[in-house]
């Protein structure tokens, strides 16, 4: 999805709809800028406001060209969960601070100039190479913009572009800073290691009951129920409604005639393949073949084909690029050679080794999926009419309960469930994979109503209502007794392990070998080869590949494995220094830092622009915003 994003910022419509800025919140610091925006307004900077339907049109373009990318829809929800809100206002507060200080320094471009870069912009040319009007036309329908808004937008990217350069080209790295990220980078060492097994090196006790009721004591929080709402859930999804929607064997039939293809496997063959120059070199091999003289493979060699070049595989005859090659292949008996065939681009001679008939589904083997797939159609086509009739009902007073009789949709009551959705017995309150979702509007601390609706990730809606909270309570010891003991025991565990561990690190260190301490460690010494930092061999983890690049030759370190049961202690063996950069390293280095470089650039400009224009961002309308692009 994200790769889909990228090249789609590479079209001029993705960059008017995506920007051509890398802000980000981070650079912005927005959270101490929620003051001093009026009501309407999103966003305030310097004399300039960023109006709520200005965002919501804006968001609802990155959601639109966000699902298009994706080849799925993605809904308002899914896109704040990316941060596509985030990114979207980031765009705006950004454009319009530079847009203006573009003001304050004077900067503009006429019409004309506008005009004229958009018909030289190959972006917008035809196929001659040229202008195309009609593609121009396109694009304007595509992003819903009037050709003078198109050039007001396209003004305003030309201006970013030009201020942003100003702050970002003509950066110059140092030579000392090449080489001390090349030595960073390009740096080896060598490490010695064991690893240190609790089972082996660490015995904790039972703690006595007395010691648990003291935990137990000076701990008690720990050991609380969860909080529990009582909820009722009214979902309206394609699932329930395909069960409602009537399907008739007529259309059943109809469906099948026209798909008919989708239901068959199509034969498949084996087919080897050998090309050659002309067709009297192929000929003399046909008969070479035929009468035995020489193998299949020796006339492949003779024609300078390896056997990737040959074996075309198990494939159907749709797959075969030349029709006429097609044809024979699928006609010419298994384990014979083809008469020699002039296709397309190539002269070649086939056999088949392997035939895999092709199947035929009746009306009757797959009339339950044709009624399922009919269904679901139906009930996709329907469910935006429910969801107006379930709205409707909601505006008129009627309950949860009342709808779903009334419409014969789904409806739940749960007694009890905590904000991960579990019933007080553990198991999952709803079998759905909505569920967290659902959870997060049940227990939302954030104002919104509880029964607004929420976006299913098939497409469907759902809606709560709660009905009751029950409040956290303290568990009695009895109940948590074997929890404290196995918390206790693991706790203890990793300290004496780590006790034991920084020990016999500690005698590494005064200048014992590795092999010294294999006796107390119960393990055996391993080495790797020669590792950069980026590396992480078996056997030792990233936290202590990164604590060993921080440590001087012959100096050890220890650090917890992933499954905090074993410690692995390390030793620097020896440390290779990088060798001098070659070309390619370097001007790949001198990329990374040139880029480092203009980010950091544009992060002062950034910052001194936000200082100077007052930028501000209004919370409680963002959250209107935002709930009402939910709506759409």
């Amino acid at each position: 999805m994200l790769e889909a994003m990228r090249r789609g910022t590479q079209t001029w419509v993705a960059k008017i709809l995506f920007g051509i800025l890398v802000f980000s919140f981070a650079i912005w610091g927005v959270a101490d800028m929620f003051t001093g925006v009026g009501r309407g307004s999103i966003a305030k900077i310097g004399d300039a406001e960023i109006q709520v339907e200005e965002f919501q049109r804006a968001y609802q373009n990155e959601l639109d060209r966000f699902s298009r990318d994706a080849s799925q829809r993605i809904t308002p929800e899914q896109g704040r969960a990316l941060g596509l809100d985030q990114r979207v206002l980031a765009q705006l507060v950004g454009g319009a601070a530079i847009e203006a200080h573009a003001r304050q320094l004077g900067l503009g471009l006429s019409d004309k100039t506008i005009v004229d870069g958009i018909q030289t912009d190959p972006d917008f040319a035809g196929a001659d190479g040229k202008f195309s009007k009609t593609g121009f036309a396109q694009l304007l329908d595509q992003v819903n913009l009037s050709e003078q808004g198109f050039i007001n937008l396209r003004r305003k990217d030309e201006l970013r572009t030009h201020l942003i350069g100003a702050f970002v080209k003509g950066q110059t790295v140092p030579k000392p800073m090449i080489d001390l990220l090349h030595g960073y980078k390009e740096e080896k060492r060598v490490l010695e290691w064991l690893t240190l097994d609790s089972d082996k090196v660490v015995k904790v006790a039972d703690p006595d009951d007395a010691k648990l009721k003291e935990l137990y004591e000076a701990d008690k929080a720990k050991y609380m129920t969860p909080e529990f709402k009582k909820f009722q859930v009214l979902s309206l999804s394609v699932d329930d409604l395909k069960t409602q929607v009537p399907v008739t064997d007529e259309e059943i039939a109809q469906s099948y005639e026209a798909t008919k293809a989708t239901y068959d496997t199509p034969e498949q063959r084996r087919i080897q393949q050998i090309a050659f120059k002309d067709k009297a070199t192929a000929e003399a091999a046909l008969k070479a073949l035929r009468d035995k003289s020489k193998t299949f493979a020796d006339v492949a060699k003779d024609a300078g084909a390896k056997d990737t070049d040959v074996d075309l595989g198990l494939v159907t005859k749709s797959a075969l690029i030349d029709p006429k090659i097609a044809d024979v292949a699928f006609s010419v008996e298994k384990d014979k050679f083809s008469d020699v065939i002039e296709g397309r681009f190539a002269t070649v001679i086939l056999r088949v080794t392997q035939i895999e008939p092709g199947t035929t589904r009746t009306l009757a083997d797959v009339k339950d999926d044709v009624r399922d797939k009919l269904a679901t159609e139906k009930a996709r086509a329907e469910i935006s009419k429910k969801f107006d009739e379930v709205d409707d009902n909601r505006l008129a007073g009627k309950t949860l309960k009342e709808i779903a009789d009334a419409m014969k949709i789904s409806f739940k009551e749960i007694e009890a469930a905590d904000r991960r959705g579990l019933k007080p017995d553990g198991k999952p309150s709803l079998e759905t994979p909505d569920l967290p979702k659902i959870m997060g509007r049940v227990f939302a601390t954030d104002g919104s109503n509880a029964d607004d609706m929420i976006e299913l990730e098939n497409g469907g809606h759902a809606w709560v209502n709660i009905l009751s909270t029950e409040a956290p309570k303290q568990r009695p010891f009895e109940e948590v007794k074997e929890e404290i003991k196995a918390a206790y025991k693991t706790s203890e565990g990793e300290r004496q392990l780590t006790e034991m561990a920084t020990k016999l690190t500690a005698r590494v260190n005064a200048g014992e070998p590795m092999s010294a301490i294999e006796t107390d460690a119960g393990a055996k010494t391993e080495k790797t080869s020669p590792i950069t930092r980026t590396v992480e061999p078996q056997g030792l983890t990233k936290a202590a590949v990164t604590q060993a690049f921080t440590l001087g030759a012959g100096k050890a370190g220890h650090a917890f494995n992933a499954n905090k049961t074993s410690q692995t202690i390390f030793r620097v063996s020896e440390i290779i220094k990088a060798a001098p950069p070659t070309k390619e390293q370097t001007d790949a280095l001198v990329a990374e830092l040139e880029q480092s470089l203009a980010n950091q650039a544009l992060t002062e400009y950034t910052e001194s622009l936000k200082s100077r224009l007052n930028a501000s961002i209004n919370d409680a309308e963002l959250k209107r915003a935002l709930g009402a692009t939910d709506q759409q």
